[in-house]
């Protein structure tokens, strides 16, 4: 062994054979040969620190969310606001939309502008959306103690508060922008309109009658739809406004009579409750005063006899209604309810053609 030119061991290279021209095997001199670098060993640093950053890499990426996980949550996410608002459950945008679609046609007198339908359309959906998630977050301590309402995104937890605070913002203020198109006076009833909206669930804490209150509110697209139009609230706009007062009391007692258990349970107040036996009679005379009022309205007006055709077909529907809920029964009293989407509708295609 010698010195390399470093100063370091030099190793000798193993001699190299060859064959003589006589056939035998002689060495050949040897020749120095730098030292051989050994291959890594897994126990090495070098293994080690390269094993140590792919692991380290490796949980970084599990860690991240995949693109497709993302855009699962996103969606489950609109699902939920979608259910906080009702979106799935239309019949309450229709018990909504069908009288103001009463009033905007007859303060048009049968020929209202495509943009103020639009308007009235759309305001309804969102504020009937906007007026959920509000009744949601009142009422999120007793929802989870009634059967209907107990898979409700809010009282499950799924949505926390300030998300539903904040979604019902946005509805309202998308609602808000389209009533800015119409006329000083519809604006400023816009507010009273989203003040009973807001108030109404906590109505169900301190009047008999609730439901008289939610006929003002969910009828309070009618006078918008006299003002936007007229620019004043004939007392036409009055009489509608009662008829559908009536109604609501109607069709939610019997939504009422399908809670009524789990209301007196947690203390709610509802028609249903305050009439007691006599609650399918209630809404008989609820449903009556309707017709008349609006029969009354009809004749003030002068319009043709296909209103009334309208307000007979209305009438066979109320009194369908009447089968299914005096027995009381949770799915005869709810089919009732749903089914007054048709009630309004009948009603609406009399106004059309009444007013022809």
């Amino acid at each position: 062994m010698g010195k390399s030119p470093c100063g370091g061991p030099r190793l000798a290279r193993p001699q190299r054979m060859r064959r003589s021209t006589a056939g035998n095997i002689t060495a050949m001199p040897s020749q120095d040969l730098p030292p051989a670098q050994s291959a890594p060993t897994p126990s090495s640093p070098v293994v080690n620190a390269a094993g140590a950053h792919d692991a380290m890499a490796t949980g970084a990426m599990s860690s991240l969310p995949l693109p497709g996980a993302v855009a699962s949550a996103r969606s489950s996410r609109w699902a939920l606001y979608w259910r906080l608002a009702r979106l799935h459950r239309p019949i309450g945008t229709l018990l909504l939309l069908w009288p103001t679609l009463w009033a905007v046609w007859l303060a048009a007198d049968g020929r209202p502008d495509a943009w103020t339908v639009f308007v009235f359309c759309a305001g309804t959906l969102l504020m009937r959306s906007a007026g959920c998630v509000m009744n949601d977050i009142a009422d999120a301590r007793f929802d989870p103690h009634v059967k209907r309402t107990r898979d409700r995104p809010l009282a499950t937890g799924e949505v926390a508060r300030r998300e539903a605070l904040v979604l019902a913002g946005v509805l309202s203020l998308l609602a808000f922008g389209l009533v800015l198109t119409l006329n000083a006076l519809a604006i400023a009833l816009a507010f009273v309109a989203l003040f009973l909206a807001a108030s109404y669930p906590l109505t169900k804490r301190i009047l008999p009658i609730p439901q008289a209150y939610l006929g003002v509110a969910f009828g309070f697209g009618i006078p918008m739809a006299y003002a936007a139009q007229l620019g004043m609230l004939p007392a036409e706009c009055g009489w509608m406004l009662l008829a559908n007062i009536t109604w609501a009391i109607g069709y939610d007692t019997e939504y009422a009579m399908v809670d009524r258990d789990d209301d007196l349970l947690i203390g709610i107040r509802s028609s249903a409750i305050t009439f007691g036996r006599f609650d399918v009679l209630a809404v008989m005379v609820s449903y009556a005063i309707t017709l008349g009022l609006l029969s009354s309205i009809g004749q003030a007006r002068g319009i043709g006899v296909g209103y009334y055709a309208g307000l007979a077909v209305a009438a066979l529907m109320m009194g369908w209604h009447y089968r299914l809920i005096r027995s009381r029964s949770r799915e005869g009293c709810f089919r009732a309810f749903n089914h007054n989407n048709w009630v309004g509708a009948a009603i609406f295609a009399g106004v059309v053609i009444g007013l022809q």
